[in-house]
């Protein structure tokens, strides 16, 4: 393992970051192109990016520094909806490079390095690298392994280096293991940033805000008074092209071990007693700690999967999930998770967290819905009201970001008579929007060295130790009844069965 790490002063809130060079491995991907060029425009619209910067692009294209420049304003036109600034564009693009090489040659990294001390030379940027690893996870250790041997990880000096890690972090449990041991052979866990871009949602840093920065939440956001918890990532799309990667997937692995756990452990995290990142953390995977695996038989009465046949989306007919690109045509990969998890801990006990991810469902959204307990109805038996519905609350995450609260009121007339109403809070009503790709406020965290928003080693390995024992049965058990629902629904029935066993539904838009 490398040295521990150097202590670097951080800049304000709002002030740029320090000197650095952002080194982007899969300068020609997808997600470059599509999110962390747009990110890095932003960040410099709103001057949270330092006089002293570059961006380098490694990839395999047969390209000079002129033709990324061209590649990467193309981009922009095409991922900033609202336009270009021209003069950002400019600053921006002078500060590009592009550096053609293969992850497996080891010249080709010390060739890098040349083109990193220079670049230091000519902007000023003290040494300081962000190396981002957008590519296939198979490469992660290879690209870390070739940094570090040619001292491109070292931080003596006074340097930083870190390297940011997208995810899938592994696929299953050990494979997760083995990877933290790959990058912590060269690196120490201060230079690993695994990024979720879910937490650069502006309503999932906000959770912590409205719980903890209000006084009407807290005392309420307990086992007392909320009766279950659900958590929904439902998107409307299918896998498109990703079909090669997501047929070895599946929905499991891709979306509850990451972003809904992430999700979980903000809602159900005990207070921290600061925003130190480790602090943070530390009460991040108390929460993961809590949740027990569930045994083999809890696996086939507490977890559904699914996969999508045919459907309408928006009125026009779609194929099934066998059907699409690079799938296999006899596929058992599931596109659709239900489950039902505890939390058992003084806070939360007895109180069911119901998570539910797909593709092909009925809307694009992700939400988390607090239900309360219902309060007794023997006040209102002598009116008309019959029953009492209880109160929710109703954190949007997307598409429309904010945050709304469901309520008993009374309706105006002379007979006691109870509607539910919303009061509504969304983020493009009271505040002026910031142009944002979700990724701007984790590259910025990244370069000032904030990791509270980035998954630490140990909550990857137990995120991955609850949904193991869900992987190994549904590995043995062949699904027979693929596909199970239709494009445009709400997934499986055994979804709603599940819930509804308990008494309960989900919230359906």
């Amino acid at each position: 393992m490398a040295d521990e790490p150097n202590n670097h002063s951080k800049p304000r809130p709002g002030e740029p970051s320090g000197p650095c060079i952002m080194v982007v491995f899969g300068a020609g991907g997808d997600l470059t192109q599509r999110k962390l060029l747009p990110a890095l425009y932003n960040l410099a619209l709103q001057k949270l990016l330092p006089e002293k910067f570059a961006m380098v692009g490694f990839g395999r294209s047969e390209w000079g520094h002129e033709d990324y420049r061209t590649k990467m304003t193309e981009s922009l036109q095409e991922f900033e909806p609202g336009g270009v600034d021209a003069n950002v564009r400019s600053w921006l693009l002078e500060r590009t490079y592009f550096f053609k090489g293969d992850f497996n040659d080891p010249n080709a990294f010390k060739q890098l390095k040349e083109l990193l001390e220079k670049t230091d030379q000519e902007r000023g940027t003290e040494g300081n690298y962000l190396h981002y690893l957008a590519i296939a996870p198979e490469f992660f250790g290879t690209v870390v392994k070739r940094l570090s041997e040619v001292g491109l990880v070292d931080e003596s000096g006074g340097k930083w280096r870190r390297v940011v890690v997208e995810k899938p972090f592994g696929h299953d449990l050990p494979s997760a293991k083995a990877l933290n041991c790959e990058l912590q052979n060269e690196l120490h866990e201060g230079q690993i940033f695994r990024i979720d871009h879910y937490l650069g949602k502006e309503t999932v840093q906000n959770i912590l805000a409205m719980r903890f920065a209000n006084a009407v939440y807290e005392p309420i956001w307990n086992r007392r008074y909320i009766d279950h918890v659900q958590i929904t990532v439902a998107e409307s799309v299918g896998v498109e092209m990703r079909g090669g990667y997501y047929d070895q997937a599946g929905a499991l692995r891709d979306m509850v071990p990451n972003h809904i756990f992430q999700l979980i452990t903000l809602t159900a995290m005990e207070p921290p007693s600061s925003f130190d990142a480790n602090v943070v953390r530390d009460e991040q995977t108390k929460v993961l700690r809590a949740i027990p695996p569930l045994t083999e038989q809890e696996v086939l009465t507490r977890a559904v999967r699914g996969q999508y046949g045919e459907g309408n989306e928006e009125g026009k007919k779609v194929g099934s999930y066998r059907s699409e690109p690079r799938v296999n045509a006899k596929s058992a990969t599931e596109t659709f998770v239900a489950m039902k998890l505890a939390i058992e801990n003084w806070r939360w006990a007895d109180v069911p967290f119901y998570v539910r991810t797909g593709k092909r469902l009925k809307e694009r959204i992700t939400e988390v819905v607090i239900q309360f307990r219902r309060v007794p109805l023997m006040l209102f038996q002598q009116t008309a009201v019959e029953h009492l519905s209880r109160n929710r609350l109703v954190l949007h995450i997307q598409p429309k970001e904010g945050i709304s609260m469901e309520f008993e009121a009374k309706v105006p007339g002379p007979i006691v008579k109870l509607e539910p109403v919303n009061m509504d809070f969304k983020y493009a009503d009271y505040f002026k929007e910031s142009p944002s790709t979700g990724y701007e406020r984790l590259l910025y965290e990244a370069m000032i060295g904030d990791a509270t928003l980035f998954q630490r080693a140990d909550t990857v390995e137990v995120a991955w130790g609850v949904v193991q024992p869900v992987l190994d049965v549904w590995a043995a058990l062949t699904p027979r009844n693929f596909a199970n629902y239709g494009a445009g629904t709400w997934g499986p029935k055994e979804s709603d069965e599940l819930i509804e066993r308990d008494g309960r539904h989900w919230r359906n838009v």
